[in-house]
């Protein structure tokens, strides 16, 4: 679970130095992150909420348009994600 602050940090981090990022590095955050939420979800019982599902579509979309998105698109993209693995981990340290 140690792992989930360093990757939230990195999204933070690649979102603040966007004009860093290559379309397959933005594209590869977003993958991860699709990949760490959904396994989140199921570990707190929240996989099969319709919302939850629209989420990852719209990160698997972004993912695919990493090379049309704006600077701007990229970042709050890239933020969101982080805020939402956040907001899993929390629900995750609660349920400790």
């Amino acid at each position: 679970m140690s792992s989930i602050p360093a990757f939230i940090s990195e999204l933070i981090r690649a979102a603040n130095e966007i004009e860093k990022l290559t379309p397959h590095e933005m594209s590869r955050l977003l993958d991860r992150s699709v990949d760490t939420i959904r396994d989140m979800r199921e570990q707190t019982g929240r996989a099969g909420r319709r919302r939850a599902r629209d989420v990852l579509i719209d990160l698997q979309v972004a993912s695919s348009r990493a090379r049309d998105l704006s600077p701007e698109d990229a970042r709050d993209t890239l933020l969101d994600a982080a805020d939402l693995i956040r907001a899993l981990r929390i629900m995750q340290d609660g349920e400790e």
